[in-house]
């Protein structure tokens, strides 16, 4: 190919644009900005890498300026400035993408159904009053099994549901069965599991990552189930690429650049299969937890998961206490 054809040809990612919706997995501004993916996300992590990026310092000025105006207990000031960071940093999102923001549920409330909805229906309330509808919101509940019932809880009010940290066939089909909008199952953590026990794929085929989140995608076709699988936790272009045609896949902006700045035809690795009449026994809260048991890898990744997701959390809330002593 001529260099004149080399920069007149579509990029890899203009091609996987046609076969999968492209998330951005970040909360950076200028990054969506450039990229243009239809959907993003905010955690506890990238809304504290959010605050040192200048586009945001107006919005945390103002909301440490609000803390300080405040009297009462120090932590719940804390903890209220961090969610009005999260919604405040969605909502400059929201205005960037076509489609949603995916907005995290503390992860200390993993195992709490209750206090997941409760937090989830305050988002929902917050986003309103700064004049984001709950239609461009997904709420992200860790699937737990109290996270799957939290979920099942606010589908029914309307509030759609992105279960994340999902590494089993048996929490997917439960997300599915609460009627989650979204699932993301984490193909670069799978991996890291499998290869830090010596255990390296050969090839992109046999990448566990991958092959349990086609396994998902197959079964969920199969099901009618009208959950969107959204492949996550990408370690390399090759193992994006190997899902090529899931529903949706969230890139991280380096991965995102890798793939705008290359070309190379993109194949179709995921079609949707003809919807098949089984009787199929639904998950029960017995039968999640047995297969999680049985399941090393996705009970350590699911547990480690939600660790790492309040770690970050609480090193949010310790950045937001230092800015109100200064």
């Amino acid at each position: 190919m001529t260099a004149t054809a080399q920069a007149s040809a579509p990029s890899r990612l203009q091609q996987l644009r046609e076969l999968s919706v492209v998330v951005a997995d970040t909360g950076d501004y200028d990054a969506i900005v450039r990229l243009r993916p239809v959907d993003c996300t905010t955690n506890p992590t990238l809304v504290k890498k959010a605050l040192a990026l200048p586009v945001y310092a107006e919005l945390i000025e103002r909301e440490l300026a609000w803390a300080r105006g405040q009297d009462g207990d120090r932590k719940a000031l804390v903890d209220e400035v961090a969610d009005r960071l999260t919604v405040g940093v969605g909502t400059m999102l929201s205005a960037l993408v076509p489609g949603r923001v995916s907005t995290e549920v503390d992860a200390d409330l993993a195992h709490d159904t209750a206090a997941t909805v409760a937090k989830a229906r305050k988002f929902i309330a917050m986003y309103a009053e700064r004049g984001v509808p709950r239609e461009k919101i997904l709420i992200k509940v860790a699937a737990t099994w109290e996270g799957v019932e939290a979920a099942r809880e606010l589908q029914a009010e309307g509030i759609d549901c992105n279960l994340t940290l999902i590494f089993n066939p048996t929490q997917a089909i439960a997300c599915a069965e609460a009627g989650a909008f979204l699932i993301s199952p984490f193909v670069g953590r799978i991996l890291d599991w499998y290869k830090a026990r010596g255990q390296v794929p050969a090839t992109i085929d046999e990448d566990p990552g991958v092959q349990f989140v086609r396994g998902v995608y197959t079964e969920f076709k199969k099901r009618g189930a009208a959950t969107v699988v959204m492949g996550a936790s990408f370690r390399s272009v090759d193992q994006v690429l190997a899902l090529a045609g899931c529903d949706r896949l969230t890139i991280s902006p380096d991965l995102l650049e890798q793939l705008d700045g290359s070309t190379g035809h993109v194949e179709r690795k995921l079609s949707p299969v003809p919807r098949e009449e089984r009787t199929i026994a639904p998950v029960t809260e017995t039968s999640f937890a047995a297969d999680l048991a049985a399941d090393a890898m996705a009970s350590e990744k699911l547990a480690e998961g939600i660790a790492a997701f309040a770690k970050d959390l609480d090193a949010l809330r310790a950045d937001i206490a230092q800015r109100l002593q200064a």
